[in-house]
């Protein structure tokens, strides 16, 4: 049982009622075929919140997730939710220093971890390990080594049963880490405020129902796996789980799409343009895909254009927007590219849940038609980066006009039309197949070696 506030839901409880009305409908789906339905997951997520309550897990408190993705990663950040903690997802595939990290830089209290990285990353942890339960899933040769783990009753919990926290819309629902200019990574704090906002304009825009399935490719660590995970979960679809290795072989993947039958399909640009060069697409049915959604980095036109002719059907959507504020700008394309067009598609209109600003390095509005630094305001904005005081007060400005907004550091110019075209950046970010990566960490690694006098 679970109660909240009047006028809002958090995610989980979001949720919950979902799996109460499709009960029995597959809500998620590995690569390998396996699901789950709702009722089992809701019920296998509180489980894992039932056991976080019995180590002490409480509203505000961190956990962190170094899981493959899987059915029981999904269940995992929907029972740290329920427990009324955060989630702070890393890249299982990163080096155990950086994951350490990140999960010490937050104080996490939990970590669900796999079985063979728990070592490396305890000995990482150092100090850290003795305040932090490591929860070690062993895949094994178990269906749902979550439920494995759970059952065996080593740490508590699942014996008595707890009731989901009702999270208010100020308090944390998941930590994102990304690149840092200082050579460490920093992480991006999301309320539930700020997630429900993006998840209320996806299933508004795209229309989640029980008939879709969406595709799951971002890593939970990206951000792309927010609209991923949350949107379905708001219309009864089912998320078909890609895993790492699949997401990566534009020649499986291409299949993949078609033999899952999946309806809505959601990856950066780069991914797609493999699919379009290598994926052998005209041999495989794809008439029931429906969206198309690319975010992360320019989709070159060239590639977009491959793209579409062999498949042509969907709606595409270009989306636009740094961690900080999940998308906040959309384009819907044409039916057609026209055959002379060389230059990118523009990033689109501001969301509907957000206003923007365009100013110059005083940070004065600029006239229509001219370039300036796009600044975004609303409910999905980010609360700050954690322990950074003074990087989250530089990057919020308080405009008469708008009040608080987010400075993106994306140089654009708006266009007659309202839209918005992407033109660069005004820092030393660059983009790696749609990650956001600061020159600043390379230099402060390669800065390591003891043969590197100096780096640029």
């Amino acid at each position: 049982m679970t109660t909240a506030a009047p006028g809002f839901l958090p995610l989980h409880v979001r949720f919950t009622q979902t799996a109460a009305r499709f009960h029995d409908r597959a809500a998620v789906e590995d690569s390998q075929g396996a699901s789950i339905t709702y009722g089992d997951l809701d019920t296998l997520s509180n489980q894992v919140r039932d056991c976080l309550a019995a180590l002490g897990v409480e509203r505000g408190d961190r956990v962190g997730l170094s899981l493959y993705k899987s059915i029981d990663s999904v269940a995992a950040l929907l029972g740290i939710l329920k427990a009324g903690a955060a989630y702070v997802p890393v890249d299982p595939t990163a080096p155990a220093t950086r994951n350490a990290f990140v999960f010490a830089d937050c104080s996490v209290k939990a970590i669900f971890v796999e079985e063979n990285l728990a070592a490396a990353l305890r000995q990482e942890l150092g100090d850290h390990a003795t305040n932090t339960h490591l929860l070690c899933i062993d895949r094994g040769a178990e269906l749902l080594p979550m439920r494995a783990f759970l059952n065996q009753g080593s740490v508590g919990g699942t014996d008595g049963r707890t009731e989901s926290v009702a999270s208010t819309a100020d308090d944390l629902a998941y930590i994102l880490y990304t690149s840092g200019s200082t050579g460490k990574p920093k992480g991006v704090m999301l309320s539930h405020r700020n997630a429900t906002r993006f998840v209320d304009w996806c299933a508004k825009t795209f229309s989640p129902s029980p008939r879709d399935r969406f595709s799951s490719h971002a890593p939970f660590h990206f951000d792309l796996s927010i609209l991923d995970i949350y949107t379905p979960f708001e219309g009864g679809s089912t998320l078909v789980l890609v895993s790492e290795d699949l997401g990566k072989d534009p020649a499986r993947l291409a299949q993949f799409i078609s033999t899952s039958e999946l309806t809505v399909w959601y990856s950066t640009p780069s991914i797609l343009s493999m699919l379009a060069q290598y994926g052998k697409m005209e041999e495989y049915d794809y008439s029931h895909v429906r969206l198309v959604l690319f975010a992360g980095e320019v989709f070159p036109v060239s590639h977009l254009r491959a793209l579409k002719e062999r498949l042509p059907h969907p709606d595409y959507f270009n989306l636009y927007g740094p961690t900080e504020t999940n998308v906040c700008t959309y384009l819907k394309l044409p039916a057609q590219i026209e055959a002379d067009r060389t230059d990118p598609y523009p990033i689109g209109i501001v969301c509907e849940h957000y206003q923007a600003s365009i100013v110059d390095v005083d940070l004065k509005p600029v006239q229509p038609g001219t370039e300036g630094e796009l600044v975004i305001h609303g409910d999905g904005v980010m609360g700050g980066y954690w322990n950074l005081a003074d990087q989250t007060a530089a990057v919020f400005v308080h405009l008469d006009h708008r009040g608080r907004g987010y400075t993106t550091g994306d140089l654009v110019v708006q266009g007659e039309d309202g839209g918005f075209t992407f033109r660069g950046r005004k820092d030393r970010m660059i983009k790696k197949r749609g990650y956001r990566v600061e020159l600043g960490e390379i230099e402060a690694c390669l800065y390591q070696h003891p043969e590197v006098g100096e780096v640029a």
